[in-house]
């Protein structure tokens, strides 16, 4: 039997990051994989969706090239040739993975893995043993009875990354991120899209402004955009899929190619062993505490399939710190409070800590500040205006509670609140730290400086 330090089970953005800290440490480590090094996060999420939407961005600047004084007189897209892009560059990074395991000498153990008592892993009939265990199996999309997915009409977020052709018309039911960055892709290659939620408002973890302002611009490209609504029965029969969709006015039924479900996502925890070794599970997640070690001494869980936030960068996180706790490093634990989240729809969303509603509910006594892209001179001559940098601090201290942005490239924009929370930054220290012009970044500047009854340019 093969005797590791540290063996991984799941090589996504938790599982393999968590591989190279510990093999930086000095752990003899081995990583786990049914499938493809790199999990859903990078050949079936995050990296190649992006791609996609790359893709949808740059057909729009040619849709609008007279906006920007250009002339271009034949063009298409090639929805085959966008998909197979995408999926060049998830196996280009994926490579990069196998190459990182071999740099950091990791022993990569295709197949599929199962826990055993006793601080060993069976994979496919041989066991591994290890002195530490760490379980990163992440997620997958989530299933809704009254919407069962068959692959074909109703599908996942894997098969609307491949599909074999262009539906003309597609309904996705859930507008998280997911839902809403297919919503965009796919509205762009020229698809007539329906996003049907359940809640009030899209993106409803979002402050409310920032789900409006996203709705809106949905509505202006096309986008028709169904809230306090619900999928209530579908029927695949014939040639398209029906769904019968309830609403306050009463029932509607739509009609489309296929439809998409968006709602959400489920643990891998199934079927790994947890119950054999006797890990506590409360509600779809593995119970952990602030080092991510579980009840059962040696074996530790991260990622997706823990209580904290189901996204990469936290994975990610919680991996680093639980190989450094484990070697005795002085580690922190993560502040659940400070974690961006992003969306890579067009506009793109940004936020971190409170939504204003939320600050309220929490008695604070807030000062907000609101700065729109339409008075930033970088969004104006990038013809790109839609949304704003919106801030909220507590009055009484200073405290910076939340940032929420919406706009064209603030995904790139949110680290400078992540950091300035981090460091316990007051809005006089970001009002007062000259920020460069003309760039989208200013706005954060610009916000906290309405806030505080100082805004220069509205």
């Amino acid at each position: 039997m093969s005797k590791y330090d540290i063996i991984v089970l799941g090589s996504g953005p938790g599982g393999y990051v968590t591989a190279i800290r510990a093999s930086q440490l000095g752990f003899k480590t081995a990583i786990v994989e049914k499938e493809n090094l790199g999990g859903v996060c990078l050949n079936w999420g995050c990296i190649p969706t992006k791609a996609l939407l790359k893709s949808a961005q740059v057909f729009e600047y040619l849709k609008h090239a007279g906006d920007y004084g250009l002339s271009v007189k034949e063009f298409d897209k090639d929805f085959g040739a966008v998909v197979k892009r995408s999926r060049g560059v998830a196996e280009g990074m994926s490579k990069g993975i196998q190459f990182l395991m071999k740099k950091n000498k990791i022993d990569v153990i295709e197949g599929y893995g199962t826990l055993k008592p006793g601080k060993k892993i069976d994979v496919d009939g041989t066991e591994y043993s290890a002195d530490h265990i760490i379980v990163a199996t992440g997620a997958r999309s989530r299933e809704l009875p009254n919407l069962p997915q068959d692959g074909k009409k109703v599908i996942g977020y894997r098969q609307a990354m491949t599909l074999p052709t262009q539906p003309k018309k597609m309904i996705i039911v859930g507008s998280g991120a997911i839902g809403v960055e297919f919503a965009y892709f796919y509205n762009s290659m020229g698809t007539e899209v329906t996003v049907v939620e359940y809640l009030p408002n899209i993106v409803p973890v979002e402050d409310e402004d920032v789900s409006k302002q996203l709705e809106r611009s949905f509505k202006k490209i096309g986008i028709n955009v169904m809230t306090s609504a619900e999928v209530t029965s579908i029927d695949t029969k014939g040639k398209g899929v029906k769904a019968t969709v309830k609403t306050a006015k009463g029932e509607e039924v739509l009609e489309a190619d296929i439809i998409l479900s968006a709602v959400g996502i489920k643990t891998n925890i199934e079927n790994i062993g947890l119950e054999d070794v006797g890990i506590a599970v409360d509600r779809d997640k593995v119970l952990v505490n602030d080092f991510y070690q579980t009840n059962v001494p040696g074996y530790y869980a991260i990622g997706d399939i823990t209580p904290g936030q189901a996204l990469a960068h936290v994975a990610s996180a919680e991996g680093i710190l639980c190989v450094e706790k484990i070697a005795g490093l002085h580690v922190e634990p993560i502040d659940y409070g400070n974690i961006p989240g992003c969306t890579y729809a067009s506009p793109e969303i940004a936020s971190v800590g409170l939504t204003e509603k939320k600050a309220k509910e929490q008695g604070y006594d807030i000062k907000v500040g609101k700065f729109p892209f339409s008075a930033s001179g970088k969004a104006s001559a990038a013809g790109n205006k839609d949304g704003f940098v919106k801030v909220i601090f507590d009055a009484k201290y200073g405290e910076w509670l939340g940032c929420h942005m919406i706009g064209a490239g603030v995904t790139d924009m949110i680290a400078e609140a992540v950091l300035g929370r981090k460091l316990e930054t007051t809005g006089h220290e970001v009002l007062k730290t000259i920020h460069p012009h003309p760039t989208m970044s200013e706005a954060v500047m610009e916000a906290v400086a309405a806030a505080y009854g100082e805004v220069i340019h509205i």
